[in-house]
């Protein structure tokens, strides 16, 4: 035994060996960037993942199927990745959330992306997707996921593309024969604009106890509600709510309407949800002080934007992904200042300090590695 451990051990090193000796090779380019010249799915350290299929339920979204490379580590319904492709030669990264189930059988990834008006990536995969497309890819992450074990009760709301996190939820319990009290409440200008609906349909049919409950903003027939969120619907479709534990992604309008409800409710901590929107800033008319970047040797005024836009203004060009504090791609270090976190409120003057300059407004002066 001790040999055979020798061995593998042995093995192992001169695996790790050989694959830094041709690393140190590849300097200063990383060894991925010469073999993605021959197969872009053929990688060392980088996780990308191939479009495999195309697929276009509603006029403004796409689903797109991955085929990710071995590094791929799963993901819990719920959470997101990081998709980043290169347009006009510059790579832009977002996020979005898997639809699939966290068990299928074949570990691909669905993505169902909405085609915003002002989404650069968004549009760029609905009008350019097709199978043979490699986009870079980040492991899962989030904390918008199911507990384990299960709560006994689970309303799952939904609005417009934030269909996708609950949608994996819904798919990953029907996997595991949840037996609980199941609703699925997803809210849609119309009929046409449901992604998924067939398949909803379908659920409804064969799974009695899971309550599939559709409401239309902007149809008065058809569907099972109308109108916007509020507690008749909720005692309509999930009238032991008060027991459950509920989960929630959407518009802002939704989100706020939601958590307005809950909140009168006294129900807030049993409100889970995921915000994938940008944070409404108030620019005060008060501030002051200068922004540094310091490893640019550009001082600007403080304008009381986000480091992100004041460095855009400045004409930098810092990375970003998600531009809502999600991904985390744009944190830099603050060397010294003080700045407020526009989603926390919460207020940080420690210096030499990670932040993310998409959610940070600077209080006075402030420096920072960019």
């Amino acid at each position: 035994m001790a040999i055979q451990q020798k061995s593998r051990r042995s093995g192992f090193r001169g695996k790790f060996s050989l694959l830094s000796l041709f690393e140190a090779m590849a300097t200063p380019h990383a060894l991925d960037r010469y073999l993605e010249l021959v197969d872009p799915m053929t990688t060392v350290r980088d996780l990308r993942g191939e479009v495999t299929d195309v697929h276009r339920s509603t006029s403004d979204t796409v689903t797109l199927t991955l085929r990710p490379t071995h590094q791929w580590a799963g993901f819990e319904a719920g959470q997101f990745v990081q998709v980043g492709v290169v347009i006009d030669g510059v790579r832009h990264t977002r996020c979005y959330s898997p639809a699939c189930s966290q068990y299928r059988s074949d570990g691909r990834i669905e993505l169902t992306i909405k085609a915003h008006p002002e989404g650069l990536v968004s549009q760029y995969l609905h009008r350019n997707a097709q199978p043979g497309l490699v986009v870079s890819l980040s492991q899962a992450d989030g904390t918008f996921h199911l507990p384990t074990p299960r709560p006994d009760r689970i309303l799952l709301v939904s609005g417009g593309s934030g269909i996708t996190p609950v949608m994996s939820m819904l798919r990953t319990l029907l996997d595991e024969g949840y037996s609980g009290d199941l609703t699925f409440l997803h809210y849609a200008y119309t009929e046409n604009d449901v992604s998924y609906r067939a398949e909803l349909d379908a659920i409804a049919s064969e799974h009695p106890t899971v309550r599939i409950a559709l409401a239309y903003t902007d149809q008065v027939d058809g569907g099972d509600l109308h109108g916007f969120f509020g507690t008749e619907h909720l005692d309509a479709v999930a009238p032991w709510h008060t027991d459950a534990e509920t989960y929630l992604c959407g518009p802002p309008g939704l989100m706020r309407g939601v958590k307005g409800v809950y909140e009168e409710l006294g129900l807030s901590d049993r409100l889970h949800l995921e915000e994938f929107a940008a944070p409404t800033i108030a620019v005060s008319e008060d501030v002051d002080g200068d922004v540094t970047f310091s490893d640019s040797n550009v001082v600007a005024e403080n304008s009381g934007r986000t480091l992100l836009e004041q460095a855009e203004d400045a004409g930098l060009s810092p990375a970003y992904g998600c531009r809502m504090g999600i991904c985390f791609t744009c944190t830099s270090v603050k060397t010294s200042g003080c700045t407020t976190n526009v989603q926390t409120g919460e207020m940080d003057s420690e210096p030499h300090k990670k932040i993310q300059l998409c959610v940070s407004v600077p209080v006075g002066d402030v420096a920072i590695e960019i």
